[in-house]
């Protein structure tokens, strides 16, 4: 009856139409209002979903815990978000900046994921390293990374191994024919194990030079023809500090180490570009992913969803925000940020090889033919 009427309908409002053309218009209003229904319906829910989330925000104080001591890059970075962010959390809640440092930030990471409230009442920033850490079986991790629910990272910023113009070495095939003195800071340090790797899964000839005390005192090095290159530098670094090496050729940029290729260094491969087969490529995405981490925020697992996207909405708002912008570069900070859902996919991949590849990873970074300078100081951290 229902359908007889509509057609009955259809042909008084349009005479000329066919039945068959009636009715397959009378299928159309059908699916049409059905698809206009469910839009109304998500979008119903989203608002809801966005007014629970504002409700449960409202009045409450939100604690951003940094694993580090004060005064540092990751203080730095993070207190400057605190200022920014709560603005942009649905129900506007109060955010205040806490320091909670120890074991290189694990013992936040063991708080986050053991003790700290599961509701999206609390964010932190720990490590970039501590993705790797985790895949390498370092101890006192209490956690799985894979559980924390990321956020966003606040700067991704590419490093790079470079050498001296006058060095011969212009590409890592370069470096497979003739040794090279490439400087570097401490053991530990980025400027050792980017070359460390190179010569143990490329066969290059790279002869570490460590115990300068830091990346300054290499690129002096370098001017003086000391060293033939540095083992480690940031993309952003070298544009700020010597942008006149970039300008007249000085350097020579060998592989840049990040998730993706610089914008305005589209030249130089990734160092995951490098590897000749998939478990070398395996084994560099482990090493390469403490660029990619950066200055990440994240917070407890099992927050409920909508506070999750709630919080990561926010995280990129502050990131667009011309107030936090015009701050940033007030405290002449680099930004380059990367969203929540991509960054827990980086840190999934960095923890997810087999126990082979994780043993590969231990064997590459071993270092060889490391020397350290004649004169250098025992102990302290090097300043990168």
């Amino acid at each position: 009856m229902a359908g007889e009427r509509s057609d009955i309908l259809l042909r008084r409002r349009f005479p000329a139409v066919t039945m068959i053309g009636r009715r397959t218009m009378f299928r159309t209003i059908i699916v049409l209002a059905a698809v206009l229904a469910a839009n109304a319906t998500a979008a119903s829910a989203q608002t809801a979903s966005t007014n629970d989330v504002a409700e449960f925000y409202r009045g409450k104080t939100v604690r951003l815990v940094i694993g580090y001591g004060a005064g540092g890059g990751y203080d730095l970075y993070a207190r400057l978000l605190a200022r920014f962010i709560g603005e942009h959390i649905p129900g506007k809640p109060t955010v205040i900046a806490q320091n909670m440092p120890g074991a290189g930030s694990r013992s936040a990471g063991n708080w986050l994921y053991k003790v700290a409230p599961k509701d999206g009442t609390i964010l932190a920033v720990l490590g970039q390293a501590t993705p790797a850490d985790q895949a390498l079986g370092q101890p006192g991790i209490q956690f799985d990374v894979r559980n924390f629910n990321w956020i966003g990272n606040m700067v991704a910023v590419n490093n790079i191994m470079i050498t001296w113009h006058e060095s011969g070495v212009r590409t890592i095939d370069d470096a497979k024919k003739r040794p090279l003195a490439i400087g570097a800071t401490g053991a530990s340090s980025p400027s050792v194990l980017y070359p460390t790797v190179a010569n143990n899964l490329f066969g290059t000839q790279f002869k570490i030079v460590s115990g300068y005390p830091g990346g300054g005192d290499i690129m002096i090095a370098l001017e003086r023809r000391e060293v033939d290159g540095r083992g480690s530098d940031s993309w952003a670094s070298l544009k700020a500090n010597n942008p006149d090496w970039i300008r007249d050729k000085k350097v020579n940029i060998l592989f840049q180490v990040g998730p993706k290729r610089e914008a305005d260094l589209p030249g130089p491969p990734l160092l995951t570009e490098l590897a000749q087969n998939d478990e070398q490529k395996q084994v560099l995405e482990v090493i390469s992913g403490d660029a990619a981490v950066g200055r990440p925020i994240l917070t407890a697992p099992d927050v409920p969803a909508e506070r999750v996207r709630a919080l990561r909405k926010a995280f990129d708002d502050t990131m667009r925000d011309p107030a936090f912008l015009e701050a940033a570069k007030k405290a002449r900070m680099y930004f380059n940020p990367i969203g929540g859902d991509e960054l827990q996919q980086i840190v999934g991949r960095i923890v997810s090889p087999s126990p082979q590849v994780i043993e590969r990873v231990k064997e590459v970074i071993r270092p060889t033919n490391l020397q350290v300078r004649p004169g250098a100081k025992k102990g302290g951290a090097p300043k990168e």
